[in-house]
Order: structure tokens, then sequence, then C-alpha cells
């Protein structure tokens, strides 16, 4: 059977309730996006329920070890194939296992979750490393990146206490949508005027704050004073700045 939801981890938590409530045995799970229409499959639409979903959560928040928890919601991020069955079957083990499933390291499911969760947490870092914001005329500070996976929802609470006295907005190019934060709290939004450049997320001149060109300046000057020209190193740079994030950096406009 083929399990379809919404895309939105509440909707796949809904799903493992529906999987627990009426002990289905699902061969697939899937986003609606990403279904694919097949004779030969049955498919089964499950409704997302705030309600079911949140006890999943709960539940599985007192069965994991506090370091572990965001575990599960990282490994949903990646959007990877077939995460959501591993998913199912690291949640039941989860459940059952008497001691951590941390532990369990000779089962492929629980090592799918923990490989994407780290690849996705490693990547949530790397943005809030890598995030460079402009200052638009209007006073908000804009910045627009596009990450390998779907992880600005693990970001933006260290953004929000980071920058806490300023409006801004982070966007994801490649998803096409971001988050505002307007001092007090924060909301998902889709931008339908696209002013900035989709490709390197810049805004043209015209649209940010005269200052704002001369902070730039100023900001790849300190960085070319400060760079010592014999200790460079191009590779161990790129390991630690993968070069896809350079055209969203300041100090690379040089």
């Amino acid at each position: 059977m083929l399990l379809v939801y919404d895309g939105t981890f509440e909707g796949y938590l809904s799903v493992v309730f529906e999987v627990y409530k009426r002990k289905l045995e699902p061969t697939e799970i899937t986003a609606k996006e990403h279904f694919q229409h097949t004779m030969f499959t049955s498919k089964e639409e499950i409704t997302t329920d705030f309600d079911h979903a949140e006890r999943v959560w709960k539940g599985l928040q007192q069965k994991l070890k506090p370091e572990l928890n965001q575990i599960p919601y990282s490994a949903w991020l990646s959007g990877e194939k077939g995460i959501e069955m591993a998913l199912l079957e690291y949640i039941r083990q989860a459940f059952i296992l008497p001691l951590s499933v941390e532990g369990n390291f000779g089962d492929e499911n629980i090592l799918t979750v923990r490989k994407a969760a780290r690849r996705v947490m490693r990547e949530a870092m790397r943005v809030l490393q890598f995030v460079r914001f402009q200052c638009t005329l209007d006073g908000i500070y804009f910045s627009a990146i596009s990450p390998e996976y779907d992880v600005l929802p693990l970001t933006i609470k260290q953004l929000q206490n980071r920058f806490a006295d300023q409006n801004w907005v982070v966007y994801d190019l490649k998803r096409d949508y971001g988050f505002y934060y307007n001092k007090k709290t924060s909301e998902e939004i889709t931008l339908a005027d696209k002013s900035f450049s989709r490709s390197t997320g810049a805004m043209p001149a015209n649209l940010l704050q005269e200052e704002e060109g001369f902070y730039q300046q100023a900001w790849i000057g300190y960085c070319k004073s400060t760079t010592i020209r014999e200790r460079l190193n191009p590779k161990l740079q790129r390991q630690h700045m993968p070069k896809r994030f350079w055209k969203y950096l300041t100090e690379k406009k040089r």
C-alpha cells in the first residue's frame, strides 16, 4: 500500500499515527507533490490531523534522549528518496526498544536516518555561518541563499537570537519560500515580487539603503586587508566554505 500525505512534517506524523492505529503495512510513503500514479499500487491519501501529529511527536520525544530529539525532523527535512519509510522504522524501534534507538548500529534504517540528519544539520550550520544580509530601503535586512537541503526551519531560532533587534527576511531561492522576522515573531512567507537576483540573491542598488554599498565595500576591504597571501590554502578554504556558497558572500565579490 502507498500512503500519500500533504508534504508537511505534521502530515507525515499523521501518517505514522494511522499506521499504528490501523496496523497498516505500507510499502511506500510519499508527499503528494512527488506521487506518481501507477495501475498496480493501491493508494490512500492521509489527511493531516494536528492533534494526531502532536501525540506522535510528544510520544517520540519521551522515548528519545534530549540530544537526539531533532534527528527525526532533521532527517525528514532531507527530502531524500525513501527517507519516509526509513524514518517510520526508526520511530517504530524508538517506541519498542528498551534502550536508545541510536545504539542499534546494525539496523540499516537507523543508519540511514542518522546519516540524513547529520547531513541536514551540517547544512543548517553552514547557512548560519554564510548568511549575509543587505539592508533595503524599508529597513528590512534581506538575505537569500540556496541550501542543498530544506534547512531554514532549523536556523530561524538562532537567527532570531542573533538578530533580535532587526527586521529581516531569510529566503530559500531553491524552494521559493522564506521567513520574515519583525523583532517579535517570525512567519513563513513566499515573495510575489522577486526583485532580487534569482542566482545570487543580490538586491538591485536602487532598492538598497544608500549606506549599504559603503558597508559592503568596507567589509570587502577588511577581509582583503586581513588576508595573509603566504598562508592562503584554497583547498582547505573550499572544505570549510563550499564554493557553492561563494556567490552569496559579500567578501567574495571583489
